[in-house]
């Protein structure tokens, strides 16, 4: 069994790590810089940069941020914001991101997935899937674009299916009804993506208690598990999250 991945988000507005609820109210959270060093010594398993303004505020991820945060980091480095196009992106991977992170671009222009797959290749190809529930139809969730604001009228589900057949190499999904809230990973919704697709799902939103992140690797086949306010404003440590799992009996890199 592949070892379960855990991995720290910073998401990013004018420059600066932030974090809100639901994909609202942002407080501040320190220094791109400084919180990327921090996870790099806390042997986080990758990290996960989103420019989350870029695509609402039609403008490019900055480079220049993407390069500092490079030039400190060791593991792998996933990158998304604002990017449109080919050009984008081989900037983007050229500035020293391991791979990109598609979503609000990909909804409008689903063939960007198949033709930036083709020359990029799968593995560095993550689309981000922002979910929230639908309150009209039961048990189904709605994909949400531009940072959240932007509902789309597409199923998840259905768009994960999609995504994967498009050349997806992997999926971040995020509940936008958990995130922030610190009280658990949306285990129906992860379970039902993961269910549906071959590729590795990320989960993301509403990690609060070392105990989150064993019921979300426990109750569904995710491959990795993506937190940002839980380790921002330290409440927990990621090498205390890995040594609860290990406890737990689940695999995870040291």
């Amino acid at each position: 069994m592949l070892a379960k991945r855990i991995i720290p988000c910073l998401d990013i507005n004018e420059g600066r790590v932030v974090k809100g609820v639901k994909f609202g109210n942002l407080r501040d959270a320190g220094s791109p810089i400084k919180n990327a060093l921090f996870y790099e010594k806390e042997n986080a398993d990758e990290l996960v940069f989103l420019d989350i303004t870029a695509s609402y505020e039609k403008r490019k991820t900055i480079i220049e941020l993407v390069e500092k945060v490079a030039e400190v980091l060791f593991i792998p480095f996933t990158v998304g914001g604002g990017i449109s196009s080919v050009e984008d992106i081989r900037k983007i991977l050229l500035a020293g991101a391991d791979k990109i992170s598609l979503n609000t671009a990909a909804v409008k222009d689903p063939s960007l997935i198949k033709k930036v797959s083709r020359i990029f290749g799968s593995q560095c190809i993550v689309v981000a899937i922002d979910a929230k529930k639908n309150p009209k139809q039961n048990k189904k969730w709605e994909v949400y674009i531009e940072g959240g604001r932007t509902p789309t009228g597409l199923d998840v589900i259905e768009w994960a299916k999609k995504v994967e057949k498009l050349g997806a190499g992997e999926i971040l999904l995020t509940s936008i009804d958990c995130d922030g809230t610190t009280e658990g990973f949306d285990i129906e919704l992860t379970k039902n993506a993961c269910n549906e697709v071959k590729i590795p799902v990320i989960a993301s939103g509403g990690a609060g208690l070392p105990r989150h992140f064993v019921e979300v690797f426990k109750k569904t086949p995710a491959s990795a598990a993506l937190a940002a306010s839980i380790f921002h404003y330290r409440r927990y440590r990621i090498k205390e999250i890995k040594k609860y799992l290990k406890e737990k009996n689940i695999e995870v890199r040291e």
